[in-house]
């Protein structure tokens, strides 16, 4: 009888088993295009510029478009920035010394548009040399190398002294080279270090010289990067005194991100 019973509670625990081995549970929804997409919130629309005539995007705040400077002040005394316009363009003044915007930035998509002029005389870093600082305190190199070598980490595109850049996109001298700066500004831990880096993206008449490249900190020309804790700051055009002709610049214009 023990034998009997035992075996019968074998049965029964088998049977007990096999039932919850075919219990069927609820399967996943089965994935349907629509669970995927969603249409909030909308993109703001943004109207590009007319390649033809050289405008900019609609929500772009614009700093030179050939008729003033009103949007630049000069970095030494805080006036009026003094470079020469003319024909459409402005002309670095090297007597006048570097130039500011008026309005500070943190992070944005920033273009602008250089010339070396024809007939340019000079070598290495004493030829068209000037460079854009973004807030005022990370330099992108502006430089002639078009058939001129130069230190590799100083040359057109280089966060100065920071990184080589991919590439030499230069036009020759008397034609217009064209930057499109990414930025992306830092944050600071409370301590003044940083918490993120700022970073950076260049591109040079549509090639890319730098691309989102980790800025270390400042551009000193003598020593190495420091970090200096900062908020948003100004866009600042460099007039270098070497002695080489000026450059000039035309169609400036940023978007805020």
């Amino acid at each position: 009888m023990k034998r009997f019973i035992l075996s019968a509670m074998a049965v029964s625990l088998t049977v007990a088993a096999a039932a919850q081995e075919k219990k069927e549970y609820p399967q996943p929804e089965a994935m349907r295009p629509g669970m995927t997409e969603f249409w909030t919130p909308q993109p703001k629309v943004v109207t590009p510029g007319d390649a033809a005539t050289a405008s900019a995007p609609s929500d772009a705040v614009v700093l030179f478009d050939g008729k003033n400077l009103d949007a630049w002040v000069s970095s030494n005394t805080g006036g009026d920035a003094e470079w020469r316009v003319h024909d459409g363009v402005f002309t670095v003044d090297k007597s006048k010394g570097d130039i500011q915007t008026r309005e500070s930035f943190g992070s944005f998509q920033l273009h602008l548009e250089w010339m070396v002029p024809e007939g340019i005389t000079g070598e290495s870093q004493g030829r068209g040399n000037s460079g854009v600082f973004l807030q005022n305190m990370y330099e992108i190199q502006i430089l002639d190398c078009y058939q001129n070598e130069t230190y590799v980490n100083g040359q057109t595109g280089s966060v100065y002294k920071q990184v080589v850049p991919l590439a030499n996109a230069m036009r020759k001298p008397g034609e217009w080279n064209v930057y499109d700066i990414i930025y992306n500004a830092p944050v600071f831990n409370e301590d003044g270090t940083y918490k993120v880096h700022p970073t950076v993206t260049v591109i040079q008449n549509g090639i890319v010289l730098l691309n989102n490249f980790t800025i270390l900190g400042t551009t000193e020309y003598v020593g190495l990067p420091r970090v200096v804790k900062h908020g948003d700051g100004p866009i600042k055009l460099q007039s270098h005194g070497d002695p080489s002709e000026p450059i000039s610049f035309r169609n400036i214009w940023l978007r805020k991100l």
